[in-house]
């Protein structure tokens, strides 16, 4: 270009057909600034599959000469305009022509070639000119570039295409669960008086379990061939072994799973969620602070913790999760993470606040009616009882994940004016949205009058999802498509049953009886023995994967103890039952809830146990500490 000019240069447009790597010519950058170039900068041989011409002086397009001549001019680089050169970078060198300089390297989104091309940083590198015989006279055809805008990609965050993992058996995660079962049967001394199979299903149980945690292969492939180990050993027949599948909390789960499929596909979940993002949605934490405090709203008429998470609170947290892009398979921890995990851990502080929070409750407080415990008006003493730990629990849940798990998004204040703005398109709700939130309202009222009904909680979701079936708002092949209810299902039922043949075989007993016996050795007094009883009731539920099977198993005997120890009745009975509720997110299996959230996708295994184990000690410590003063306080000791 000439030394000197009296005006700026012209831009060069070319035609979006057929674009191609092109350098800018020398300017005097006194007077002209120019802006970075896109290069995409490939090995020797290789020809590059797309690129993407910028305006280097930032100017409006000017009319420019035909196609033709615009190749022809840029391959030979004779004068476009009169005032400018532009010259093509040859495909068959790394080098860019004399005078030029690399700057910025930038990743297309054009058709994958057959195999990985690399690319090189060559970011503010200065390379020497080749030696001019090496610049050939022509050019290759220029490559036909691709329509989407160029995208910046730093080497390091390239994709590296994953290798299919081979389906089948992981063989070091299975021989480790095999050898801890293994261990468990030959080693762990049991009572005489159990049954001969006692150590055979115990040692498959924690066979099942491990697997669970290490997944050799995918959670329900594991419990099936843990079952089919079962009942081959001779452990549990097959009919104790499947037991579980007719439980009506599974079943209330797995219904769950197809509201949660209704709200998806008639829309009414995202409109929920879009309501909710303009109220609190000014931030990922105040989302999170928010879906816990509505829980505890909705948690007095609605005494399922199941029915909540599957059939309301999981719906809106993953319509919340996909509108800021946070699928369980890509972008998992940018928000859907933080709201599984903090809304899984609040819903056991919820259902600990009511004593219709859960049906765990109600049962705890009906063995200690028939063991002779009278709690004075049980609604109102269970709730001032909570109140204090319960609240103080719901403030630090969301706090203390956003440490443990941040999200990605953590402030979104344009979040409530867009949700506004695509609730006026979204127009007024359709008729398949009418009829699921009547259908859930209709569940919810026998969830609610289900003792004057004489109707269980399972009974109102199944009026719900025939309602939703007939009405067509659901068909039958959505339901059976559905394969995440149907894999809980199975390793549900699986471990339900698992955990019947051990309170039927003597095993819970046996294991409640030999801590009866170290505390009693001990010699402690009633506070002390206290917190032992608890932490040990907390503990054990480990192997269990209801609270309400816990409850009936373990409660009476655990309320039994703290009376012997001198525990005052009240202050025993009420808060074994809260204790009951605590521990239901300790694992992914420990609780309807946690089988719920865990089964979305959001929650990773290594996550699960880790933040299960710290929440739980948390709970422990809040409403140990916080607890007991509160309790002291109200009289109850």
């Amino acid at each position: 270009s000439p030394a000197a000019r009296t005006e700026p240069p012209k831009s060069v447009s070319l035609p979006s057909s057929e674009q191609t790597l092109v350098a800018p010519a020398v300017v005097d950058t006194t007077v002209i600034t120019p802006l970075p170039v896109d290069i995409s900068v490939q090995p020797v041989g290789h020809t590059p599959t797309s690129a993407h011409v910028h305006d280097s002086w930032a100017s409006t397009a000017q009319p420019g000469p035909d196609k033709a001549t615009m190749l022809t001019s840029m391959a030979t680089g004779t004068s476009l305009d009169g005032h400018e050169q532009a010259v093509a970078l040859p495909p068959a060198t790394a080098s860019p022509p004399p005078g030029h300089r690399l700057s910025t390297v930038y990743e297309r989104a054009a058709p994958p070639p057959p195999t990985p091309v690399a690319l090189w940083s060559i970011d503010e590198l200065d390379i020497p000119p080749p030696p001019a015989a090496a610049q050939p006279k022509t050019p290759a055809k220029p490559p036909v570039a691709s329509h989407t805008t160029p995208r910046a990609v730093h080497p390091a965050a390239r994709p590296v295409p994953k290798v299919p993992a081979r389906p089948g058996l992981k063989w070091q995660p299975a021989m480790l669960a095999i050898a801890l079962g293994a261990a468990v049967k030959v080693m762990l001394p049991l009572p005489p008086h159990l049954g001969p199979h006692a150590s055979t299903l115990l040692g498959v149980f924690v066979t099942t379990v491990a697997g669970l945690v290490l997944e050799p292969l995918p959670v329900g492939a594991w419990s099936f061939c843990c079952l089919t180990a079962l009942v081959a050993s001779g452990g549990a027949s097959f009919k104790v072994a499947l037991s579980g599948i007719t439980n009506d909390s599974i079943w209330l789960i797995v219904i769950a799973f197809f509201f949660a499929k209704s709200f998806e596909k008639t829309g009414l979940g995202e409109r929920i969620a879009n309501i909710f993002v303009a109220a609190v949605g000014q931030s990922t934490l105040g989302l999170a602070y928010g879906l816990a405090f509505a829980e505890a709203l909705v948690a007095p008429a609605l005494p399922s913790s199941t029915a909540r998470a599957g059939g309301i609170f999981l719906p809106v947290i993953k319509f919340l999760s996909k509108s800021a892009d946070s699928e369980p398979d890509f972008q998992r921890t940018k928000l859907g993470a933080f709201l599984v995990h903090c809304q899984c851990q609040a819903s056991c502080q919820v259902a600990a606040l009511f004593v219709t929070g859960a049906a765990q409750n109600i049962l705890a407080m009906n063995i200690a009616n028939q063991m002779g415990v009278v709690v004075p008006d049980v609604w109102v003493t269970w709730f001032v009882g909570a109140v204090v730990p319960a609240v103080v629990g719901l403030l630090m849940i969301p706090a203390m994940l956003f440490k443990l798990q941040p999200p990605d998004m953590k402030d979104t204040p344009g979040a409530p004016a867009i949700a506004r703005i695509q609730l006026r398109q979204m127009g007024p709700p359709s008729r398949n949205e009418i009829i699921t939130l009547l259908t859930l309202a209709v569940s919810v009222t026998i969830w609610v009058m289900g003792e004057q009904l004489k109707m269980p909680p399972v009974v109102g979701a199944m009026v719900g999802l025939a309602s939703l079936l007939a009405t067509g708002v659901l068909t039958w092949k959505d339901c059976l498509e559905y394969s995440t209810a149907w894999d809980t299902l199975l390793w549900f039922s699986v471990l339900m049953g698992m955990c019947g043949a051990l309170a039927q075989d003597g095993l819970v007993a046996a294991f409640a009886d030999y801590a009866k016996e170290i505390l009693v050795s001990m010699s402690l007094d009633w506070k002390a023995a206290f917190a032992a009883l608890h932490i040990t009731y907390f503990s054990i539920h480990y192997i269990f994967a209801s609270q309400v099977g816990h409850v009936g198993a373990l409660y009476g005997a655990f309320l039994a103890m703290m009376l012997a120890a001198g525990v005052p009745s009240v202050l025993a009975a009420i808060t074994l039952g809260y204790n009951a509720n605590l521990f239901g997110s300790i694992t992914h299996y420990a609780s309807g809830p946690a089988a719920v959230y865990y089964s979305s996708g959001y929650q990773a295994m290594q996550e699960v146990l880790p933040f299960g184990a710290l929440m739980g000690l948390r709970s422990l410590l809040t409403w140990g500490v916080v607890g007991m003063v509160w309790w002291k306080f109200l009289g109850w000791y």
